[in-house]
């Protein structure tokens, strides 16, 4: 049985060190007097909410559907199973020079 769905549990991970990155940034903002780093900043940080949203909102759509982006292709018969389909063939024994 595949486990994809808590594996859309793990964008919390990626989500809270951005949140924390842009707080900081926030923060460094409030010291900061001159008006061109202080829009930098403010760039920076919508950029940080942006990609906080995309990594939460792949998390939530992740637990919703369950399904991977890539099929679960092995899972069910387990690795060995693409080598029952189609054996590979051998090459033959080298030969041995004297």
């Amino acid at each position: 049985m595949c486990m994809m769905r808590a594996a859309g549990l793990l964008a919390a991970v990626p989500v809270s060190v951005l949140l924390t990155i842009s707080f900081f940034v926030l923060v460094a903002l409030r010291k900061v007097d001159e008006k061109g780093v202080k829009a930098f900043g403010y760039v920076v940080v919508a950029l940080l909410w942006l990609a906080t949203l995309v990594v939460f909102s792949g998390g939530v759509y992740k637990i919703s559907t369950g399904r991977p982006k890539m099929p679960c292709m092995m899972m069910d018969k387990g690795p060995m199973s693409m080598m029952d389909k189609a054996p590979m063939p051998m090459p033959d024994k080298p030969k041995m020079y004297r």
